[in-house]
């Protein structure tokens, strides 16, 4: 049985602050172990899953310096299966989960230099990826530039759609129990040393056993958190296109391709119903989610260097979102130091990738079963600040 933190008769176990991917997905394996759950949120299924991509890419998403997070990337990507696969049963739909491959490549010497050292940082760490020609390259995927020079082909990277994934944890979540409540959490509300519950902005008192943040990029500005323990969570701005393949160009692309194109990052991902998602720019300007022309017009350009052939297919959605960036691009998962305090958020640019994971993690603590080995270098506990030291006279 579960271990339940009590609060006044009627309340949840579990109040859940945010109604993203990791806050339902939080919410619904959390019910799943028998818990009853509420979510705060004005409009759950929406935050930045509307706009991401859907890359399930552990290991073309692999960066110098974020070797630490590959142990959890992965650690979800072996789930995804299952997980999509429970998900769609539960609820019937079908979550666009493909199994089909990137193909990250380069354009010129230097590009493929810089691809080289990503393919040698891959093999130190035991991925599976292999070292193409541009020749291959091109016969993997017709549509590619002329000038592609080189490239790797990573089968193990996947993807879904997270739009799809978003409104089946909805779905899973109301067919679990979960309540729901659509508006905005303002302030967290303590008793002594102990998360007790919340308020909304219309005042409403929401008490629970246990809270957790996944607020994404707003993690960091719910009222009453202690100011030692605010998550430091910023958000990171991607512009992102969608273009329609008519069916007569269809298959247009059979995986997601990537590259890197003056120096930024460009990827191109193709849905089974002819949708391709271009992104994504990374902006550091705060909470702002204008779409610019300089942004639609980079995407463009570099996704036209990479793919000739975009230029005949029609643009029909242009977004931008925020991605809740931490000091370290890692996520903050589990207690918080305070009592009663759980985070969930700070997944950066591998939300969507981490979604398994972080609801079976969560799932655990909230269960009193503590912070799982895979999660614990993760644990919002690390951007502590150290206790003073004593300082000795001479």
């Amino acid at each position: 049985m579960p271990s339940r933190t009590s609060g006044p008769p009627g309340t949840p176990d579990v109040l859940v602050v945010g109604g993203g991917i990791i806050g339902l997905v939080t919410a619904w394996r959390a019910a799943g172990r028998g818990l009853t759950v509420a979510v705060v949120d004005p409009e759950p299924g929406g935050g930045a899953a509307r706009v991401a991509a859907g890359m399930l890419a552990a290991v073309t998403e692999l960066h110098h310096g974020e070797e630490g997070l590959l142990a959890l990337n992965l650690a979800s990507a072996r789930r995804y299966p299952d997980f999509a696969a429970e998900l769609a049963e539960a609820t019937g739909d079908d979550l666009g989960y493909r199994r089909s491959g990137t193909l990250a490549v380069a354009f010129d010497t230097d590009d493929r230099a810089q691809l080289r050292e990503v393919h040698d940082l891959q093999l130190r760490c035991g991925l599976d990826s292999e070292w193409l020609s541009g020749r291959e390259c091109r016969r993997l995927e017709p549509m590619l530039a002329p000038g592609v020079r080189g490239g790797l082909r990573a089968d193990g990277d996947h993807r879904i759609d997270p739009r799809r994934l978003a409104a089946a944890l909805l779905i899973a979540c109301e067919r679990a129990g979960v309540a729901f409540h659509r508006g905005w959490a303002a302030r967290l509300d303590t008793a002594g040393d102990r998360a007790t519950g919340i308020t909304t902005a219309d005042g409403t008192a929401l008490p629970a056993g246990q809270v957790v943040l996944a607020g994404g990029s707003l993690s960091g500005r719910l009222a009453g958190v202690p100011e030692a323990l605010v998550p430091p969570v910023r958000p990171v701005k991607g512009q992102v296109l969608r273009l329609t393949v008519p069916p007569r160009y269809r298959p247009f692309l059979s995986r997601t391709v990537r590259a890197v194109v003056r120096g930024g990052p460009v990827y191109l991902v193709p849905r089974e119903n002819g949708e391709l998602v271009i992104g994504a720019t990374s902006e550091e300007l705060g909470h702002d989610t204008t779409v610019t022309a300089g942004g639609v017009y980079g995407l463009l350009r570099d996704a036209h260097e990479l793919v000739p052939g975009i230029t005949e297919l029609p643009l029909t959605e242009t977004l931008a979102g925020l991605r809740p960036g931490s000091p370290d691009n890692a996520p903050l998962l589990g207690p918080s130091g305070l009592d009663g305090l759980l985070l969930a958020t700070g997944h950066f640019r591998n939300g969507v990738l981490l979604t398994p994971v972080t609801g079976d993690v969560m799932a655990e603590v909230l269960c009193g079963a503590g912070l799982p080995e895979v999660a614990r270098p993760f644990s919002p506990g690390r951007f502590a600040a150290p206790p003073p030291t004593l300082e000795h006279s001479a």
